[in-house]
């Protein structure tokens, strides 16, 4: 794979490389606001994912709700088909950098919550960057969350038994809403896994520098990403904590957290910092990284070797969470 960096940095794992260098072969990609619309659609229809999900035993039914200001959203909510009584229930973000991904994506990775715990899951359709900027999306989330406990007699959900649960964006995201319910003495939420958290804005950490033109995810659709998600405030005093998690000073009192990311990538020593921040706080954190795991390798390798051993520390950390 070509150098782009002259900062050491430790390899990826080599299970990971022919995959990372097929990529670069193909020529490094540089995301673009024209790119954005295609970004955010599903690669199946409804209807196929429908199906899908009726094969698996699951069902799906979308809901209309008031997200930031009261303007509508939606929350797609999905479970087992014929399941009655209260459940658990994990609030799912969706990545894509604040600003493309689909609510109705990737969610065969929820498969085990939802057939193993039983889950109800609620995935909200959040607002994007740059035509919703800060604190649009966030805000969505954290309303999406209020209207799920507000009415989890009809969803079917115990609303003492919430995780908020994200990846990438998604997790920051998650990190972002947990906050939120904290300091507005919101819902209770029993956790929150965060894998591969986006924090921080201000991309002054070391692995910012180190994955720069390198990997997936790097440094240049990170930063191409806060830009739409905060505009001219990136970097400057004038950002909240709940829109960059990273940034917070007092993380008492939030629920305990699951936390991952690979050391071979963008996001890791703002995750290993939010890691230590949570125990410095008193609150207790799971965290794991993984050797030579880039941005995204669970979904995009799900054989490789790495990737079973993160997702048997998530199923460990899941099932001993839900009992």
């Amino acid at each position: 794979m070509p150098e782009t960096t002259t900062l050491p940095r430790p390899p990826f794992d080599p299970e990971f490389v022919p995959f990372l260098s097929a990529m670069d072969e193909r020529g490094r990609f540089h995301l673009t606001a024209e790119m954005l619309p295609r970004m955010r659609q599903l690669e199946v229809t409804e209807a196929e994912l429908d199906d899908g999900l009726r094969a698996r035993g699951l069902e799906r039914r979308s809901i209309t709700v008031p997200g930031h200001l009261g303007d509508p959203i939606t929350l797609a909510v999905v479970q087992r088909a014929g399941r009655t009584g209260r459940a658990a229930c994990a609030f799912a973000v969706h990545g894509g950098g604040m600003m493309f991904g689909h609510h109705l994506g990737n969610l065969e990775a929820y498969d085990e919550w939802l057939l193993v715990h039983d889950v109800v899951l609620v995935s909200p359709d959040y607002r994007l960057a740059p035509e919703h900027p800060d604190p649009y999306p966030v805000e969505d989330c954290y309303a999406g969350l209020v209207w799920t406990v507000e009415h989890a007699d009809e969803l079917g959900i115990d609303p003492d038994r919430i995780v908020l649960v994200g990846q990438s964006a998604g997790a920051g995201l998650a990190a972002g809403t947990a906050l939120l319910a904290r300091d507005r003495r919101g819902p209770g939420v029993i956790g929150q896994v965060l894998v591969s958290p986006m924090l921080d804005d201000r991309l002054a950490t070391l692995s910012s520098r180190q994955f720069d033109g390198v990997g997936v995810a790097d440094r240049e659709m990170t930063s191409f990403g806060w830009d739409a998600y905060l505009g001219e405030r990136r970097g400057g005093e004038d950002v909240s904590v709940y829109a960059a998690p990273g940034r917070a000073t007092d993380l008492t009192g939030l629920p305990p957290a699951y936390v991952d990311c690979g050391s071979t990538e963008v996001f890791r020593d703002e995750t290993v910092a939010y890691a230590g921040a949570l125990w410095a706080a008193g609150v207790q954190a799971e965290l794991h990284v993984w050797p030579g795991a880039f941005h995204g390798s669970t979904s995009m390798m799900p054989d490789a070797v790495l990737s079973r051993r993160a997702v048997q520390a998530m199923r460990e950390f899941t099932g001993r969470l839900l009992g």
